[in-house]
This record gives C-alpha cells, structure tokens and sequence, in this order.
C-alpha cells in the first residue's frame, strides 16, 4: 500500500521547498513520491528516494525519480545534506488493519520508527545537513528529544497545522553547533 498525500505530507511540502536548492536529498518512506518530487521542482542537485514497498519504488521509478528499495537507510550509502521523512507517526491501532497500519503506525507507542530512523539518519547526514520530519501531537515524544540529545541533535518547529484529532508538526532537526 502506497500512502497517499495527506495534510501531513503538504505541510512538510512546504517547507522541503525551502530547505532543497542547490542540496543533495534523500526523501526517506517517499511514498507516492510527493516530497521527492518537490525537492526536484525546487532546484535539488541530487534527489534519493527510498522506500521499504516495492510498488511505491516501482512507482517512483516510473516517474523518473532515482529510487531504491530500502528498510529505513539500511541500503542507502552517502551523505546527504537534506535528509526528509513523513513517517509512520502514530500508536498501534489494534483495530487497523495490517497493511493500512504499516504506513501510519509508527510502532506499539508510534515512536519507535522515529527513533530508529534517527539513528540511522545521523550517519548519512552530511556536516551541515538537516533533517525535516512530520511529527504528530499523537505522538509520544519524550525518547524521541531523548533520542535528538544523545545524538547531539537539536530541533526546532519550523511550521504547524492543527487538524480535528491532532496538531501536526515539522522539525527542522540538525547537529548542535
């Protein structure tokens, strides 16, 4: 299952558009490919986009977009200076079923991607590179700033949109200087 972009992904949209010009990006989970192809429209050198869904790099490939099957950056070699993720955010819904749940829960506490993601990420971030990421109100995230602090990692909220249930937010996550 390919996610669809949804209020989260036109919220991170905005704000790839500012961050990409003249960067080499790697579009983490790209999905339909809608950040991969934002970074593209707005003067990227070099875009990436991984995915852990064979359909979804099938997909980006065929819109001509550099694509690679990948669990997280586990297959992904380099540096890059902008690293962009709309991850699974949210807690295990037990209700959901198994594959809508693969691209919107983010692991028993809907955390756990995140944190893995961080760790991986920091490796192929380039020496002043960033990271933007969508985070919800929904998600806990208390070991994730836990996480951001014993990777030397500092954040700031660089945009918002309060929704129904939630309020989504983009950080904008790079090295303590």
């Amino acid at each position: 299952m390919i996610y669809e972009p949804s209020d989260d992904s036109y919220l991170l949209k905005k704000e790839v558009s500012k961050f990409c010009k003249g960067k080499t990006v790697l579009d983490v989970g790209s999905g339909s490919g809608i950040q991969a192809e934002s970074a593209i429209e707005f003067g990227a050198k070099e875009v990436l986009a991984i995915d852990i869904d064979s359909e979804a790099v099938k997909l980006l490939t065929k819109k001509g977009i550099s694509a690679l099957k990948s669990d997280l950056l586990s297959n992904v070699k380099g540096k890059f200076d902008l690293i962009i993720f709309n991850p699974p955010y949210l807690p295990l819904d037990k209700m959901e079923d198994r594959e809508s749940s693969r691209i919107t829960s983010g692991g028993e506490a809907g955390d756990e991607i995140i944190l893995r993601f961080l760790k991986e990420a920091k490796k192929s971030l380039s020496a002043k590179g960033i990271i933007l990421i969508v985070l919800s109100s929904l998600t806990p995230k208390s070991r994730i700033i836990k996480r951001l602090k014993e990777l030397d990692l500092k954040k700031e909220v660089i945009a918002e949109k309060k929704l129904f249930m939630e309020k989504l937010e983009v950080w904008k996550i790079e090295a303590k200087v």
